[in-house]
């Protein structure tokens, strides 16, 4: 026999989106039920460097880009790869991916990303100040590390606009490097360094912690897929896959790249595609990691959490359903390895998870059209840890019928109509 539930806010996902909605929410005096299909925060949420990323505004679909691009398809260990069996699926993507690199494009990309990830860093700050959390948030510092003169000036324009933008950074040589992370190979000479640069301890502890404390202030969990959502009057309705139903008077769909199916029901159609990312986990003492690095010329980063010492990145174009591809990830940790010489590289963890991207690398924050009472909240791509307090901020303000911190316009679900 089926059953309905009755709630305020029925928030779909309890990844860090989901969970930082949620928490929003309940500050602003809402009644919060969370539907999750799986294990609590173990989605994409769980398995990302950690690292609070708000000077990451340049869009990756950037003029010149489709010089690169093919040089990297056809790699299957590169930054940037298709599988042979998908590449027909994701043609419209890349289509779309590359009508995104032109100049304009580009721009409006851009100051989108400066909005929202300014707007990032200071909803973060209130968070990290909460009592419950702090602990969790640390300044590390981020060391942005070049094979090159020539690859670090060519990379020059990006490191401009975060300027204009207000973020903080220098440029430094070897005695610096050697001082900010003894024990980097010799060939990193050139660099730019970040000392504001703050992570979490570990992503999914972070996000664990506020799903937790909203569970405390009362709101609840339940357990199990929602396949389709209908507005029916001024309700609107969930069907599980079980046959259940939960009547809600806001729904925020937060379940990342599940989210694509689920707005098709409420005839949206929106090209959220699958980047699958790859990590290795290892030891926290195999190695003296003092800071984030970002090793630029080959699209990977190595964190230090407190669970262990992370090494992940790279873009695989794959959906939900190819079996994961580990050759990926030894090979990062391969490179890590020659990077980092005295490394220990035995007894690590692998990991794939699905970020969930749109081809503009803009996220898509905004009600769905057939009803405002439907939120929608996924597609944030690389930046989901780095944007959940901004997007929180903005569902709570759509969710009140308030205006919006910022223009939620290039946001906006239907832009690719």
């Amino acid at each position: 026999m089926t059953k309905t539930l009755k709630c305020d806010v029925l928030v779909i996902g309890t990844g860090i989106i989901g969970s930082m909605a949620a928490l929003y929410l309940q500050n602003a005096g809402r009644e919060v039920v969370l539907l999750e299909r799986g294990e609590v925060a173990r989605g994409a949420s769980s398995g990302n460097a950690g690292i609070l990323a708000f000077p990451e505004i340049i869009p990756i679909p950037a003029p010149g880009i489709m010089k690169k691009a093919p040089r990297w398809l056809f790699d299957p260990l590169g930054p940037l790869s298709v599988p042979p069996a998908y590449a027909a699926k994701i043609a419209p993507w890349l289509w779309r991916f590359w009508r995104a690199s032109a100049e304009r494009s580009f721009r409006h990309g851009l100051k989108s990303l400066t909005d929202l990830n300014r707007l990032a860093a200071m909803e973060m700050a209130h968070v990290a100040a909460m009592p419950e959390l702090s602990h969790l948030v640390s300044k590390t510092g981020t060391l942005d590390l070049y094979d090159s003169e020539a690859s670090l000036n060519a990379a020059r324009r990006d490191w401009d606009e975060k300027e204009s933008a207000g973020f903080t950074f220098q440029r430094v040589g070897r005695p610096e490097i050697e001082e900010l992370q003894p024990g980097l190979a010799p060939q990193f000479r050139h660099a730019m360094f970040s000392p504001d640069g703050l992570q979490v301890s570990d992503p999914y502890d972070f996000n664990r912690a506020i799903f937790d404390l909203v569970i405390a202030r009362g709101a609840s969990l339940r357990k199990g897929e929602a396949e389709r959502i209908d507005a029916v009057g001024e309700s609107t309705i969930v069907t599980l896959e079980n046959g259940d139903k939960i009547d809600a008077d806001r729904v925020v769909i937060a379940c990342g790249a599940w989210s694509r199916k689920l707005v098709a029901t409420l005839g949206s159609i929106v090209p959220l595609e699958t980047e699958r990312g790859y990590n290795t986990t290892l030891s926290p003492n195999a190695f003296n990691l003092t800071r984030q690095l970002y090793f630029n010329d080959h699209g990977f980063v190595v964190t230090p959490l407190s669970t262990g010492i992370r090494i992940g990145g790279a873009v695989e174009l794959g959906g939900l359903e190819l079996k994961p591809n580990f050759r990926r990830a030894e090979a990062m940790l391969k490179k890590a390895g020659r990077f980092l010489p005295g490394l220990k590289l035995e007894g690590g963890k692998q990991w794939m998870g699905f970020r969930p991207s749109m081809p503009d690398c803009l996220p898509v924050i905004g009600t769905a059209r057939v009803t405002p009472s439907v939120i929608y909240a996924f597609g944030h791509g690389h930046l989901g840890l780095t944007q959940s307090a901004a997007t929180a901020r903005l569902v709570t303000q759509l969710a009140s019928g308030e205006d919006t911190e910022i223009s939620i316009d290039p946001f906006r679900p239907g832009r690719f109509s």
